[in-house]
């Protein structure tokens, strides 16, 4: 195969997985909008009706809204039409969000609207899971990609690109009140939000010629009955497990990365400079980078399962040798920040990396996008709680002005890495090269084993010739 036509195949699925960007900046840039937000309307405004968790959150209530309604249409309609309408949902909502308003200047009005285009923003940030996460590990079995290599394609399309959208979350305020200063903060996180709209628009059009993967052509039950009671009797144990351990995970990450800016405002004495706030937002969330990138390396040697693990692991010692240094540590800014970074990054080396691989090729391609949408929207479900979560844990614990109130996040965190290890390790089956056509072969064998017509399966040879038919014409036509 030549080199040209290898390096369309990987591009298919960082067309499919890219996206994933706009979930990484819409949730990470939230927390340094509601810094901006308490400067500009005053604490106890966004205090009366608890508005910066509302905001924080009532994006992952839309997402996991997303995963699920368009899992089953991922299925049932097909991959294309559900990542083209997650990009348009995405790009204009995020620019709603930043058009947010209330009736004559009242800003209630404005944080009641910011709440509600946030939730829509999310449902379109959920529907790329089981649409275009499911669609690149479909295209990463493809005949153009070397078999030591599918795994790592599919990681550096979809968690880099959630990670990355991190760091320019975290990058994009602080650029913007260079640019605005300080008596123009309006402007800095209305545009902060509303420059969600121009990677969603961008991957429109990448997507615009792209086809169904062969995978879902030929295993789909698009136009058939799904069986569900035998495929939940046949992967349960597999999908309880990897919707549990994301679960934990979302639990531990997305507070953590959302409440950064609050923690590194804790450690600075509350400084009121938003340079400084912002400047080690951006240096934690870079963190992220190194524990992707190097996860996606190593993923096809040690296999997602015992990455997972690892990654588990050297998170749950960071997290406790934080813990229990945490007063030396604070008196040490960049140490505290560095080692907070590691924290996150071993996250994502670990089930960051793994969680939507193990997902995306546990299950048969029939119900590929239910299953990964359904186990995500269940771990968005941890995001969801911990963000709620989080704050009360630090009262808890003696609150922020206390050390155990700041140490106590890093305990139940790290404990919680452990427990995700664990299951993992004892319910989590290994993934193999090619593993998502093994699997499907197994899965007709099982259906037919059990009395179920497999002949209806497959969008149907009439239409796969008349899409072969139609893309060389289209070729013609350009000669």
């Amino acid at each position: 195969m030549s080199l040209q036509e290898r390096i369309k195949s990987v591009s298919l699925i960082f067309a499919c997985g890219t996206a994933l960007f706009s979930d990484g900046y819409a949730n990470g840039v939230i927390g340094s909008v509601n810094t901006l937000l308490k400067r500009v309307y005053g604490a106890k405004v966004l205090a009366a009706h608890n508005y910066s968790t509302v905001l924080s959150s009532v994006a992952f209530a839309g997402t996991i809204v997303g995963m699920l309604v368009f899992g089953y249409l991922s299925d049932k309609i097909g991959r294309k039409f559900g990542m083209m309408t997650a990009t348009v949902i995405v790009a204009l909502f995020s620019g709603l969000s930043a058009a947010s308003s209330g009736a004559h200047g009242n800003v209630q009005g404005l944080l009641q609207m910011l709440s509600a285009m946030r939730f829509f923003v999310g449902i379109g940030v959920g529907a790329e899971y089981p649409c275009g996460s499911v669609s690149a590990s479909e295209q990463s079995e493809e005949p153009g990609i070397g078999k030591k290599a599918q795994h790592r394609w599919f990681a550096l399309a979809t968690n880099t690109m959630i990670d990355f959208g991190f760091v320019v979350a975290a990058f994009v305020p602080l650029v913007l009140f260079w640019i605005f200063g300080e008596h123009h903060l309006r402007a800095v996180w209305r545009l902060a939000l509303g420059l969600g709209m121009v990677p969603a628009l961008l991957v429109l059009f990448w997507r615009l010629n792209m086809d169904e993967p062969e995978r879902y052509k030929k295993d789909s039950m698009k136009n058939a009955r799904v069986p569900y009671l035998l495929i939940m009797k046949r992967y349960w144990v597999r999908f309880a497990a990897i919707s549990f351990t994301w679960f934990l995970y979302d639990f531990i990450t997305y507070p953590f990365g959302i409440y950064s800016s609050t923690v590194v405002d804790n450690i600075t004495g509350s400084t009121d400079s938003l340079t400084v706030v912002f400047g080690w937002n951006v240096v934690i969330n870079l963190f992220y980078m190194p524990g992707t990138l190097v996860g996606a390396f190593i993923l096809d040697y040690l296999g997602p399962k015992y990455s997972m693990i690892t990654g588990l692991l050297l998170q749950a010692i960071i997290g406790f040798f934080m813990s229990g240094f945490y007063v030396q540590l604070t008196k040490h800014v960049a140490g505290f920040a560095v080692l907070y970074g590691i924290f996150l990054s071993f996250g994502e080396l670990g089930p960051g990396n793994n969680l939507g691989l193990l997902a995306s090729k546990s299950g048969p391609t029939a119900v590929r996008g239910q299953f990964y949408g359904l186990a995500a929207a269940i771990g968005k479900v941890g995001a969801f709680v911990g963000t709620w979560a989080f704050p009360p844990m630090i009262d808890a614990f003696g609150g922020p002005e206390s050390v155990r109130g700041n140490t106590g996040p890093f305990w139940v965190g790290s404990g919680l890495a452990i427990l995700s290890a664990l299951v993992t390790f004892f319910f989590i089956h290994p993934l193999t090269q090619d593993g998502m056509e093994k699997e499907d072969c197994a899965f007709r064998e099982y259906l037919e084993a059990n009395g179920y017509d497999t002949s209806q399966m497959g969008l149907g040879e009439d239409t796969i010739v008349n899409e072969a038919v139609a893309e060389k014409l289209s070729v013609g036509e350009k000669v």
